[in-house]
């Protein structure tokens, strides 16, 4: 008998379990310009819906369809305003978000989305040669406000040269404002194109990283395990290697 009814208990906390979560809820889903992994149509900085494409955007758009959860889609700039936004606002989320263990606690992550390097990168005819992160320190390091190679530079000691958007780090570059750009590979080198530049070299690969979906703490934990399981069914079935192949 007690049995019984132990069962029945838990089967009284799944169901209202589930039903915590609203017929209507939905998550605000966010993003920026960060080709190929999420970019809007002719580089502008607002976007929404259809007009936003790249790899890790198709990845998210089918992620949430399989799991069955409603989402709204915006690309926005600058990325500190929308990254402090989503630490604030419930059933908010945001991509591509780079993993580390400082933001770990910050967020609750569905992922890996794809991976990526965090590079220096100077003019194509630069002769500075690097073995170690800290031999850049005699440098002048540009890099994206409050993006996780920014806030890496700053926890080794660097006082980078911040911008806003990080394809002008392109024109200090070649202006001679800045001697190094500290970016993500492939994300750099695209930008760069973008701006009719090519050749840049790469003078040191520092660290390999990961892109997630960081999603808001009080997001419920049906619907991260919901998300994360299609992302996983995805990456099973060959649907993550088919949009690689619509991009690269």
């Amino acid at each position: 008998m007690k049995r019984l009814i132990a069962v029945g208990l838990l089967m009284m906390l799944a169901v209202s379990t589930r039903a915590a979560l609203p017929d209507d809820y939905k998550v605000v889903l966010l993003t920026e310009n960060f080709p190929p992994f999420n970019m809007a149509a002719d580089s502008k900085n607002y976007a929404a819906d259809h007009n936003i494409s790249g790899i890790n955007a198709d990845i998210v758009r089918e992620m949430f369809k399989r799991a069955g959860v409603s989402y709204s889609l915006t690309l926005r700039f600058p990325w500190e305003r929308i990254y402090n936004q989503v630490l604030e606002q419930p059933n908010q989320g945001l991509f591509s978000t780079t993993y580390t263990p400082e933001r770990e606690p910050l967020f609750k992550w569905v992922g890996p989305l794809a991976s990526t390097g965090w590079v220096l990168l100077a003019k194509p005819d630069s002769t500075v040669r690097l073995t170690s992160l800290e031999q850049a320190k005699q440098y002048r390091v540009g890099a994206y406000k409050n993006d996780a190679v920014s806030q890496h530079l700053e926890s080794k000691g660097f006082e980078p040269v911040n911008s806003l958007r990080d394809q002008e780090n392109v024109a200090k570059l070649l202006k001679g404002q800045i001697d190094l750009w500290a970016t993500t590979d492939p994300v750099g080198p695209y930008l760069a194109k973008q701006e009719g530049v090519s050749g840049l070299t790469t003078v040191l690969r520092f660290n390999d990283a990961q892109l997630f979906l960081a999603l808001n703490k009080q997001t419920p934990d049906e619907v991260v395990n919901k998300l994360q399981n299609a992302l996983n069914e995805m990456k099973s079935d060959g649907a993550i290697d088919a949009i690689l192949r619509r991009y690269l």
